[in-house]
């Protein structure tokens, strides 16, 4: 499989009955979209599924665990797939509910293509975002994790927008060594100025930042 394959966007259609989940498959299919069905939320979490950007098309209601529970089950692990939720109930509490858990949209059945389609278009635009969002973090948070505790503490200090003789005297070590430690910081980070270097440390966690105090 080809790396162009595996960055293509994924919809994982969850809905235990068949005609539904084919219906939606054929439409993600049909405008180039790849599509995986399964007839119930225990499937899908049990299934090995690729790293790929995507959206999940989900039914509210079904046996076992419903669209809610799975939406629940996929925030509880961190993973924040957007989800599209379908139902042939038109219920306004589980609407709300969904919604309020960050669902994309929630269309009752029988749907309309298109709209199925903008909802899906929206939830794959949203976890692309993420998905970069996410690497950019881990590539900052990778950097900072080379620093020395000194470093990181310089660092701090300039996002802060300390002069190097305030970062001394805070520190109680040279100038010199100031310098030092920032043009380490500044490699490390590998960022090719302070503005570069401020906007690393304001996308680090909050965590990561409050551990360099």
């Amino acid at each position: 499989m080809t790396v162009a394959t595996l960055e293509r966007p994924l919809v994982l259609v969850v809905d235990d009955d068949a005609a539904v989940r084919d219906s939606v498959e054929e439409l993600m299919l049909s405008v180039g979209i790849d599509a995986v069905g399964f007839g119930s939320t225990r499937e899908l979490l049990e299934a090995p599924l690729p790293e790929r950007p995507g959206c999940l098309v989900v039914d509210i209601r079904m046996p076992g665990s419903s669209g809610l529970d799975l939406q629940q089950h996929l925030a509880a692990r961190g993973n924040a797939k957007p989800i599209v939720f379908l139902s042939g109930h038109g219920d306004i509490p589980m609407t709300v509910q969904a919604m309020k858990a960050g669902a994309i949209d929630f269309l009752t059945k029988p749907f309309r293509d298109q709209a199925l389609l903008d909802a899906v278009a929206t939830g794959i635009e949203q976890d692309i975002a993420r998905r970069v969002d996410a690497s950019l973090i881990k590539r900052h948070t990778d950097r900072h994790a080379t620093l020395t505790a000194r470093e990181r503490q310089v660092l701090q200090l300039v996002a802060l927008g300390r002069l190097n003789k305030q970062i001394a005297f805070e520190l109680g070590i040279s100038e010199v060594t100031v310098k030092l430690h920032r043009s380490n910081v500044m490699r490390k980070m590998e960022a090719g100025s302070v503005g570069e270097l401020i906007r690393a440390w304001e996308i680090l966690p909050a965590e990561r930042r409050e551990a360099a105090t």
